[in-house]
Formats: C-alpha cells, sequence, structure tokens
C-alpha cells in the first residue's frame, strides 16, 4: 500500500477545526425580558450631554469593543432641534425631555411663550414618587435645571438655585455651591435653609461622597464642588458610585417608585473644547455609571432606564488610520449640530423607545411608562 506525507499544515488545520472554541458570552445574556404590557415601578433617565452616535463609537472603540449600552435591547433615535432652531442647546434639549414641549434655546422650564411647565420630575413628587438629579456640572446647569426650575434664561444661576428650594426632591448630587451659600443676587443662605427643610447637607470640603452613605430616612443634597466639578482625567470618580447609590436611596425613599436624571454633562465640554483624550475619559466615565445603572435594573425588575444625549456636539468623526483602542478623531466645529440622537431603552416600556421621534416624545413615553393621567401634565400645569 502507498505511502502519503501528510503535511503538518494540514494537521493543524484538522486540529484547529475540530475543536470546539468557548463560545463568547452575549452582553445580554444575563438581562430579564419583559412583557409588553409590563409597567415600571421606576423611571432612570441618563443623558450624556453632548452624546450622538459618533461619541457613542468612540467610546466602544476606545473601550476594545465593549460598551455597557450594547445591553440595551431597545434603540431610537430622537430629533433633538428646538423651537425655533435647527441646533439647539442643552436647556431647550432638557426641557423638551422634562415637559414635553420644544421651545427656545436657553429657556429653562418653559414653553416658548414663556409659560412655565410642569416637568416630569415635579409630577412624579404629585404622585408620590422618589426625585433625584446626580450631574457633573453645577446643579443648576441648564440640564438639571430644566427638570425642576423654571426661568427665561439658563444663565439665571442664583434664581435657579432658588427654585430647588420650591420642589421636595429627594437627592441632588451636583456642583455649584457658590450659588447656595454664596450669591451674587441676595443674602439668603440657601444651604442653611436646604438643611432647615430637614435636608441632610453636605458638600466636597466637608466629607468625600465616598464616606457620607446614603440615609434615606432624610432627603440630601451633596455639593461636589463650589462651580464646576473637576474633569474625570484630574480624579472626579464620583459618577459611577451615586448612580450605584442613588436608585438604592430613591428605592427606600418612597414605596410607590421613583424618578432618576443622571447626566454625564461634562462629555459636552470637552467635544466643545476639541479635546479627544477629554472626550473619551467623560464617555468611558458615564459608561461605568450605565453599568452601575442597568445592574440595579436588572435585579431589579422594575426599572425603565433610558440612556440618550440632548444633541451632538463638536461634529466628531473617526477617521482613516484609526484603530481599536487608538482612534483619530477629529471635530468639524466647537459648536452643537443637528445629528439625529440615539436612544437606548432597557426594562418595562422600553419597546415605547424603538423608532425615530421628537426628542419631546421622551417626556411623553415616560408618562405613557408611569401611567400618568393626562390632567396632570406639563400644560395643564400654571
Amino acid at each position: 500500500m502507498p505511502k502519503f506525507k501528510v503535511s503538518r499544515w494540514f494537521l493543524l488545520l484538522l486540529t484547529v477545526f475540530s475543536c470546539k472554541s468557548a463560545p463568547q458570552e452575549h452582553p445580554n445574556a444575563h438581562l430579564v425580558s419583559f412583557t409588553l404590557d409590563q409597567k415600571p415601578k421606576n423611571i432612570i433617565l441618563m443623558i450624556g450631554d453632548g452624546m450622538g452616535l459618533s461619541q457613542v463609537s468612540a467610546a466602544l472603540y476606545e473601550n476594545s469593543n465593549r460598551l455597557a449600552l450594547e445591553k440595551f435591547p431597545v434603540i431610537g433615535f430622537h430629533k433633538s432641534y428646538s423651537y425655533d432652531n435647527l441646533i439647539t442647546d442643552s436647556a431647550a434639549g432638557a426641557t423638551a425631555f422634562a415637559c414635553g414641549v420644544k421651545t427656545y434655546n436657553g429657556a429653562i422650564g418653559l414653553t416658548a411663550d414663556t409659560i412655565r411647565c410642569r416637568t416630569i420630575l415635579e409630577e412624579a413628587e404629585s404622585y408620590g414618587l422618589a426625585t433625584g438629579i446626580v450631574v457633573t456640572a453645577t446643579v443648576t446647569h441648564a440640564t438639571p435645571a430644566a427638570f425642576y426650575a423654571h426661568q427665561d434664561l439658563r444663565i439665571m444661576h442664583d434664581q435657579i438655585a432658588a427654585d430647588l428650594l420650591k420642589t421636595e426632591i429627594d437627592l441632588v448630587i451636583g456642583g455649584g455651591k457658590r450659588f447656595f451659600d454664596n450669591r451674587e443676587l441676595d443674602n439668603r443662605n440657601l444651604y442653611e435653609e436646604l438643611q432647615s427643610k430637614g435636608y441632610i447637607v453636605s458638600d466636597y470640603m466637608q466629607n468625600d461622597i465616598n464616606q457620607i452613605g446614603f440615609n434615606a430616612k432624610k432627603n440630601m443634597v451633596y455639593f461636589t464642588g463650589d462651580k464646576d466639578p473637576p474633569a474625570a482625567a484630574v480624579g472626579r470618580d464620583y459618577l459611577p458610585y451615586a448612580s450605584k447609590n442613588a436608585p438604592k436611596f430613591l428605592q427606600n425613599r418612597s414605596e410607590k417608585g421613583f424618578f432618576l436624571m443622571i447626566e454625564g454633562s461634562q462629555i459636552d465640554w470637552a467635544c466643545h473644547n476639541k479635546t479627544e483624550e477629554w472626550a473619551i475619559d467623560e464617555l468611558l466615565d458615564f459608561n461605568r455609571a450605565i453599568e452601575e445603572v442597568i445592574e440595579f435594573a436588572r435585579k431589579d425588575g422594575n426599572t425603565l432606564v433610558i440612556v440618550t444625549g440632548d444633541h451632538e456636539t463638536g461634529g466628531m468623526s473617526i477617521n482613516e488610520g484609526s484603530r481599536m483602542n487608538k482612534l483619530k478623531i477629529e471635530f468639524t466645529t466647537n459648536a452643537h449640530t443637528g445629528a439625529l440622537i440615539p436612544v437606548f431603552a432597557y426594562g418595562p416600556s422600553a419597546h415605547l423607545f424603538s423608532g425615530i421621534y421628537e426628542n419631546t416624545d421622551i417626556y411623553k413615553k415616560m408618562r405613557q411608562a408611569f401611567g400618568f393621567s393626562d390632567s396632570t401634565s406639563a400644560l395643564n400645569y400654571r
């Protein structure tokens, strides 16, 4: 019988194709399925300020091709334009989310004809839900302000701070201490007024946020900076920690549920500044916060999580010559753009957020998910 000489390369190929490689776990492997008629008890709205599809893509490719957003089964896009401008700012964009109305750039919690509109946070309070805000900007910045304040212009920080005391918001974490205890408008000490209302109030000068604990027996405000908190790259690390603990805190504040808004604020600032490294640092910090929130929602089973941006900033592009974890990024502008913005949803009623729709529909879809009555909507509020 003739002898055949078998190539070592042939044997190697047989070995490779005959072996079963360990399958990679799908990002959604441990997430819970929900029925179409299931309603959430809690809603967590996470806003990456200035975060468009390019920013999401850059974060993905600079993080070894993995992001927490891959765990979200429902994806849509919203149209971010404001009442009178194709390019929105954060004030009009956040007011659209908070009130369900298109308004002029710079407006905080007002319609285009400057009528106060009831926000989803204020409405949640009226239903007995706990409410909270966690941001990496000042708590009086445009995005958080639009959920509790009603002012003609976003730059009216002292007035916006005073509006916070008109609410019964359970938890506030962010910068801007000076607008409460070192005001230019008047001699009021809102820091002490919050304490008089029964709030636990602390700040970065007194206690590290990682050491204060989250005592759900009282409402709490914690200031992370006198004005703007520092960037993630220079030591700011509280967003993931606060995002982990805020839902648990609010869950213990009301048996009826809660509404929480979390903002990765400085993604926008980095893109305005056309600084790639700063942008990636902020995006990945926000990603860590999303990881904490999605883990809470997975275990809880009654929480709808929505992640989106208010607008895109910088006209970011990922250019030729980019490699995984080493991108070549350029910006076409230092301003906002009019690009469609992705929306990611997980949890009960997540299916409502698929498709392409107006940014104002995010408010309407959240109300629908909560089952709020039309009689308590934003436009019935004066």
